[in-house]
């Protein structure tokens, strides 16, 4: 039996993706990736990557490629990957459902 899990990417992210995308070398991804570490136990990080894993999620619309490695797909189940731009600046974001606890930069979490 398979199942599918699902990560999203807001229209939003996509445009800011695909302008991130255009000034870098043909062939470059997002890759999305939850690491251990930062102020509430795992953080998410982004990368520039021309190579995908067979094993990668891949996400794309418009030009704006993700890919997300197996493990971290487990923990961002059900996410939406967002871009904002507010008063206190500019970045992605991740809402987790999963994620019982954030810190204020948006980018560490606790399960």
């Amino acid at each position: 039996m398979s199942t599918t899990v699902t990560v999203t990417v807001s229209d939003r992210a996509v445009r800011r993706i695909g302008e991130i995308l255009k000034a870098e070398p043909a062939g470059t991804m997002l890759r999305v990736s939850v690491e251990g570490g930062g102020c509430s136990g795992f953080q998410y990080k982004f990368d520039m990557e021309r190579a995908k894993a067979d094993d990668d999620l891949v996400l794309g619309s418009d030009g704006a490629m993700v890919l997300i490695d197996p493990v971290s797909v487990d923990y961002m189940a059900g996410s939406e990957i967002d871009f904002v731009d507010d008063l206190i600046g500019a970045s992605f974001k991740v809402h987790n459902p999963k994620a019982t606890a954030s810190c204020g930069c948006g980018t560490s979490f606790s399960l």
